[in-house]
């Protein structure tokens, strides 16, 4: 299955048979991931880079993991040889990277992936003909599996959404919505991993006080949880659908269940994802 996803999102790029020139700004695990991923669907042929960081350890480490050409500099610079640049800096770096980005001459597409910085706040330091694009990828994109969505600026081009949709696509899944619900996404798929990361280390303890190997429990509890969601994306059913099919009258799954019900396990996902989503919009107030 990852074979045939690496083959579709190649060819994805491959319909222009152009050389497509992408800067980043900020080379930590998500920019990093994002690039990486880019180049492995890209190839060497159809992909050159521009990096930069404040950590010249970091850039440099980056440049040298990638199969195409990449050069090391300031952000102007990174602009200035980018047609796209992924703006992967803390939000609260944002601006002062925007602001000495807004000198640089000529139009290009921006894809800031920062938590909480809004479009309109973008388009102000950035300048107003600049192309901006709003992301949020999560850390599953460093194994190819990450789930994004993005929302578009008032000067973005429909070909500007498709190239970012195939962009973000690299390491994962991308869906575009409106600016409006992009801190829902954060606080679903953006801090959903730490979610689930909790739920495979409870399951995992739950089968140690059952007697299992440390080992044994944790892989056993890591490979449910991935089949499961690969279920739900493969199958396109819904999850109650699925959980009914394996939950047979007064056995074990039906038993378990009503634990987790009486332990409030559906309310408290419910409330970390409304908490998490009021945090982000909180960062870009």
């Amino acid at each position: 299955m990852d074979k045939l996803r690496l083959q579709q999102r190649h060819a994805a790029f491959s319909v222009s048979g152009m050389t497509l020139k992408i800067g980043l700004i900020g080379c930590g695990k998500m920019g990093g991931a994002l690039l990486r991923g880019l180049d492995q669907s890209l190839g060497k042929k159809a992909l050159t880079a521009a990096v930069s960081d404040v950590v010249p350890a970091a850039a440099d480490g980056l440049a040298k993991s990638l199969s195409c050409p990449c050069v090391i500099g300031t952000p102007a610079q990174v602009a200035e040889a980018s047609e796209v640049v992924i703006l992967a800096v803390k939000p609260g770096d944002m601006q002062a990277v925007c602001s000495s980005l807004a000198k640089v001459k000529g139009s290009r597409l921006y894809i800031s992936i920062a938590a909480g910085v809004k479009i309109s706040a973008l388009e102000g330091w950035l300048g107003a003909k600049q192309r901006i694009i709003r992301a949020m990828p999560n850390t599953p994109a460093l194994v190819g599996c990450g789930a994004a969505a993005f929302s578009c600026g008032s000067q973005v081009r429909p070909e500007d959404a498709a190239l970012a949709k195939q962009i973000l696509s690299a390491v994962g899944t991308a869906d575009e919505v409106p600016e409006k619900l992009m801190d829902a996404v954060t606080g679903l798929s953006g801090s959903g991993p730490a979610y689930v990361y909790t739920i495979i280390e409870a399951l995992a303890d739950g089968g140690v006080l059952m007697g299992l190997p440390r080992t044994v429990a944790l892989n056993l509890a890591a490979q449910t949880v991935a089949g499961a969601a690969a279920m739900v994306m493969e199958t396109g059913k819904h999850p109650a659908v699925l959980r009914d099919e394996v939950t047979s009258p007064g056995g074990t799954t039906i038993t378990g269940l009503e634990q987790l019900e009486s332990m409030g396990l559906r309310h408290a996902l419910i409330q970390a994802v409304r908490k998490a989503s009021e945090k982000s919009a909180l960062l870009g107030a």
